[in-house]
């Protein structure tokens, strides 16, 4: 069998050209650009944590200049930014979840609010958990 040969008069498909800002374009793909890059942000609070366990255990002398670290403003700065992103980043896979997952239960589907309820739910509970254990302990 021949194999096919190209000449310049063979049709080519219709490629259109995608902007480099197409993201930008909507809110809902600025939103998954966004929660994409917030990705970056739990990177970042998986490091802190881990440079906070290094400073604990090399005795009390780290864990302050790690606490003195921790007050420059822009350490201080890049955490507040990041948990705004952590949050973001949580609300909207707590939305897609429903569309990720299918649960069934009892030979039916069950509905995406009670996924995406029980995702919030663990979420508050789990912070409750964690401000009982900072302040109220």
């Amino acid at each position: 069998m021949d194999t096919p040969t190209y000449t310049e008069y063979h049709p080519r498909w219709l490629r259109r050209r995608v902007s480099t800002y197409w993201w930008m374009q909507r809110g809902s793909y600025f939103a998954f650009i966004l929660r994409e890059v917030s990705s970056l942000s739990v990177a970042w609070f998986v490091l802190y944590l881990l440079i906070l366990v290094r400073a604990v255990t090399q005795g009390q002398a780290s864990y302050l200049a790690f606490l003195e670290w921790s007050r420059q403003p822009l350490i201080l700065s890049i955490n507040i930014v990041s948990l705004g992103l952590v949050v973001f980043h949580a609300i909207t896979w707590f939305k897609l979840a429903p569309q990720a997952m299918v649960v069934h239960f009892g030979g039916r589907r069950v509905p995406g609010s009670v996924i995406a309820g029980s995702n919030y739910g663990a979420w508050i509970v789990a912070s409750v958990v964690v401000i009982w254990l900072l302040v109220g302990a």
